[in-house]
Formats: structure tokens, C-alpha cells, sequence
């Protein structure tokens, strides 16, 4: 799998609240960390499945729409960053959220992601959710 078709894939399971479909991405000893979060790391394959059921499964509030708003890529081959913004509704009112993925991936899969999510849009989606 090519670092563009994993990208496309983490949209496609962040659109559809699939943690399966997210897991299925890393590598079975992959690392997500959050470093604004204030969430701790998923470590494996099997965490990173764990913690998205758990953040996703309970949630009033769906993502609408992923926007890639560019790919970069580095001196590192198996090194992106991503920029995106998550259009999230929630009881009615559509949020912007922006974030950045910094992705290592090797032979098709995820080793290590850090998920950078803008936090003061994360608690207007969670203000509009309660």
C-alpha cells in the first residue's frame, strides 16, 4: 500500500467512525500519539483499535467530511505530513477541525502517527454534542 492510498484510507475510516478500518492501517506494533491532546499514546495495533471504538463509539457528534488540504512530503521517504480539516456535525451545528498528521510509514503500513488536533475547536464540538 502506497503512502497515498494509507492517507486515503485513514480519511476514509475517520469519515466512518471505523476503528477497524483505522487499526487495519498500522503496523501491528504501530504508535499514535497525541501531543496536544493530553491523551495517551496508542501503542499497537490493537490499542490504536481499542482507543478509537472507545473515542468514537460513544460520540454524538459525525464527522461530515474529511478535506486533505495538502500532502507533504520530506527528505524522510517514509515521512508525511498531512494537513486536513474534519467538518464535524454536532446536534445541529457544523464544526471546523483542524489538524495535522505527521505519518511514518513503512511497507505499507503505519509505524508511528502524531495526531496534532486543534484542541479549542475540539471543545466547541463537544459544547455542541452535550
Amino acid at each position: 500500500m502506497s503512502i497515498e492510498d494509507v492517507v486515503t484510507g485513514y480519511h476514509a475510516a475517520m469519515l466512518h467512525k471505523s476503528a477497524d478500518e483505522l487499526a487495519d492501517l498500522y503496523a501491528k506494533d504501530g504508535l499514535h500519539e497525541f501531543p496536544f491532546g493530553g491523551l495517551p499514546p496508542f501503542k499497537g495495533r490493537e490499542e490504536v483499535r481499542a482507543g478509537c471504538q472507545a473515542m468514537w463509539g460513544g460520540t454524538a457528534f459525525d464527522a461530515r467530511e474529511v478535506r486533505r488540504v495538502a500532502l507533504h512530503r520530506t527528505e524522510d521517504p517514509e515521512v508525511v505530513v498531512v494537513e486536513q480539516t474534519t467538518v464535524v456535525a454536532a446536534a445541529g451545528q457544523s464544526v471546523d477541525v483542524p489538524g495535522l498528521l505527521i505519518l511514518r510509514v513503512r511497507n505499507g503500513e503505519i509505524i508511528h502517527t502524531r495526531d496534532y488536533m486543534d484542541t479549542s475547536a475540539i471543545a466547541r464540538v463537544r459544547a455542541a454534542a452535550s
